[in-house]
């Protein structure tokens, strides 16, 4: 006993100083003969060449997919570059060679360290510039058996049951990073806590791996193996080397080399096991969102789960005692990737646990009638696919619908705001004592941290203060108060509406006070900012949205203009009075006549433009305040 706790505590430390090594010094870095190593100033035009990695995606304001580049011009390179093509028509596939002529760029960083840009997206797929496409050729169509067997999968099923009910069906096979679902449906499953059903991982794996050893449970070794190993190599091959899908593979493969070796397995000793033999060979994948959740959701199952359905039982009668791993289950998978849901993403699904208790009856049949349902299209009769898959389509519209319903009701999205990786931290070591089963003493102090987490995160969503952001040439101003908070837009456009709600869903606010638009908005944009706030003040027909003397406020928030022709307004958000000048017009006639409000003592500035070095010496003799914000 004394031997394995020692073998225990050993593996744990070393698959914490693997996930520490990955944390700090395993993100991806640019190569000497990365692309992004010959970007020019100023920009001109290059001819790339290479292989696609993925198929083209479509989005609203065109495609974009990932090379991998062996040629820029005369010279050889090895690295990754996104193209962005404005026109994607023509289609274009995972494994083709291209040539593109275009203009090779840097993407552009995260406009506030809360909103990640393409830099940070692309650096997590090891590619650190951008080719905006003006030509594009294709130099050679290589057989990819892989490609070409995921493409008609989800082609077929989309075809037989419709474009999004066949999607959502090949999602259940492929996993949604091989299949480009509506965003509507990816939204609807992600505020109700499905989104595990989307995903690639081990829940698809144990349903296929589950069924056919089932089948083949009277079979020898000899041959039981064998189509276990194809199972989970067909499910490789389908889903993609992505890290949930490898993890779940090993845990798998190694747990069943050990049963049928007639030995048990440690759940605990596997899991750890396979995550440090990731992380040797792989260290980024500690960065990787889905390797993270994967991890913390697999070791609630493993560690929590059966003990909290211990304590579940004793208190149900015993014709209950079914329902309590339907519940604990879901429990500890929440419990353990919450931290990491309030890291990445602020927001929590509020109704997931009972979301996942009215749809996993139906979503584990529904998972193994889509796989049944990929190879039936793939042999069977085309004519017949529609009639054959009723059953399957309707199953797959009750799933759909019932997602999209539960996102729909009140507050079914929680927006806690992303709180800091150290509050997270404390409030990780605060949980554990209590997931992991400790003893009472170790779990009234592990309440001191917790709380902590909870009371510092609890004081910045609950304080005063502004938030600027400002990207090609546009401008948001986010005021917050005592957890309120409203929001000044220089402009209008539906871009502008997409980084507002972004802005204000990770500091954990669903609706505005109300929004100010400095530049009049379209009627069919309109509707965006309505479901922000509840109050939207645009301008209309040349005219600001509110004359001077006019103050647009709630509690605790306001913004007047001041008494002249400038245009610059004041805000108050608490105590703090802030100065607002939108364009250098304001400033200047403010400049003008030599003269602030004295009446108020002003907390900063907010600028929509760069200040000259003489107009920020004005601003700060003349009671400007000693902070500038939006530069």
């Amino acid at each position: 006993m004394r031997r394995r706790r020692s073998a225990d505590a050993f593996a744990l430390s070393l698959l914490a100083l693997l996930v520490l090594r990955g944390m700090l010094w395993g993100a991806p870095t640019p190569s000497r003969s990365d692309p992004s190593r010959l970007t020019q100033t100023p920009p001109a035009a290059v001819a790339i060449s290479g292989r696609l990695l993925a198929d083209v995606r479509r989005f609203p304001s065109g495609c974009s997919c990932l090379l991998e580049v062996d040629r820029i011009e005369a010279r050889w390179v090895e690295g990754r570059t996104e193209l962005q093509l404005p026109d994607c028509s023509a289609p274009l596939l995972q494994g083709w060679r291209v040539q593109a002529m275009g203009v090779l760029r840097r993407p552009l960083p995260g406009a506030h360290p809360l909103l990640p840009g393409s830099a940070e997206r692309l650096a997590r797929q090891g590619s650190w510039s951008q080719l905006r496409v003006e030509r594009i050729e294709v130099l050679q169509r290589p057989w990819t058996p892989l490609a070409d067997l995921r493409r008609d999968v989800a082609h077929r099923l989309q075809q037989a049951v419709g474009p999004r009910r066949g999607g959502f069906l090949a999602a259940l096979v492929l996993g949604s990073s091989q299949v480009q679902l509506p965003d509507d449906v990816r939204e609807a499953f992600r505020m109700a806590g499905l989104s595990h059903a989307l995903a690639a991982s081990g829940f698809h794996l144990s349903v296929l791996l589950g069924s056919v050893l089932m089948l083949a449970r009277r079979w020898p070794s000899g041959l039981r193996l064998p189509l276990a190993a194809m199972a989970l190599l067909l499910f490789v091959c389908l889903a993609g080397a992505q890290p949930s899908v490898v993890r779940a593979v090993l845990m798998a493969a190694m747990a069943l080399l050990i049963r049928e070796s007639g030995h048990h397995s440690r759940p605990v000793g596997v899991l750890v096991l396979t995550l440090s033999g990731m992380l040797l060979l792989r260290p980024a994948w500690a960065l990787s969102i889905g390797f993270q959740l994967s991890a913390a959701a697999t070791a609630g199952l493993i560690l929590t789960a059966p003990r909290l359905e211990q304590a579940v039982q004793a208190c149900l009668p015993g014709r209950c005692h079914g329902l309590a791993a339907a519940l604990c289950i879901p429990v500890a998978a929440l419990l353990w990737t919450l931290p990491l849901q309030l890291l990445h993403f602020g927001a929590m699904p509020l109704y997931a646990l009972l979301a996942n208790l009215l749809v996993a009856p139906l979503l584990a049949p529904l998972t193994l009638l889509a796989m049944l349902s990929a190879l039936l299209v793939l042999v069977g009769p085309t004519g017949l696919l529609p009639v054959l898959l009723w059953p399957v389509h309707q199953l797959a519209g009750l799933v759909m619908i019932m997602a999209s319903w539960i996102s729909h009701w009140p507050g079914a999205q929680l927006l806690t705001g992303r709180p800091e990786p150290w509050v997270v931290a404390l409030l990780v070591l605060g949980m554990l004592p209590w997931l992991l089963g400790a003893e009472r003493c170790c779990r009234r102090w592990a309440l001191l941290p917790m709380a902590t987490a909870l009371l510092v995160h609890g004081l910045v969503q609950l304080g005063d203060g502004l938030v600027a952001v400002e990207r090609f040439g546009r401008h948001w101003l986010l005021a917050r108060h005592r957890g309120r908070a409203a929001l000044v837009s220089t402009h209008g456009d539906p871009r502008s509406c997409r980084m507002a709600q972004r802005l204000a869903a990770v500091h954990g606010h669903a609706r505005l006070d109300w929004v100010m638009l400095l530049d009049p908005v379209a009627t069919d944009v309109l509707p965006c900012w309505q479901a922000l706030a509840h109050h939207v003040e645009a301008a209309q027909q040349g005219l600001a949205p509110i004359v001077i003397g006019q103050v647009l406020q709630s509690t605790g928030l306001s913004v007047r203009r001041l008494p002249h022709r400038s245009g610059a307004m004041v805000m108050r958000v608490g105590r703090q009075r802030w100065h607002l000048f939108p364009r250098p017009q304001a400033l200047w006639a403010l400049q003008a006549q030599q003269r602030s409000d004295p009446r108020q003592v002003i907390t900063g500035t907010w600028l929509g433009f760069k200040p000259s070095a003489s107009q920020r010496r004005w601003l700060l003799q003349h009671g400007a305040g000693s902070r500038f914000i939006g530069l």
